[in-house]
């Protein structure tokens, strides 16, 4: 696992993290599910280009999957 990898999921919001949490489920308030697909997937962008580093967000892009891909059951 490289320096990125490792980097991903490590805690850099501190005691803001719930409040930010917050704001989250905030924005997402009175939004139906389309819209809040849409906000998602613009936050996702947003933060993809303030992130601005390739190797950084295709190891978040990883890291999300491999959550998700364990939370999902299999269906097939």
């Amino acid at each position: 696992m490289n320096d990125t990898a490792a980097a991903i999921g490590r805690d850099r919001l501190g005691p803001a993290r719930d409040d930010l949490y917050a704001a989250l489920l905030a924005a997402h308030e009175g939004l139906s599910d389309d819209d809040s697909q849409r906000l998602n997937a613009r936050l996702v962008l947003l933060l993809m280009n303030a992130v601005g580093d390739r190797a950084t967000v295709e190891a978040a892009i990883a890291a999300a999957r491999a959550g998700v891909a364990r939370a999902v059951p299999d269906d097939r």
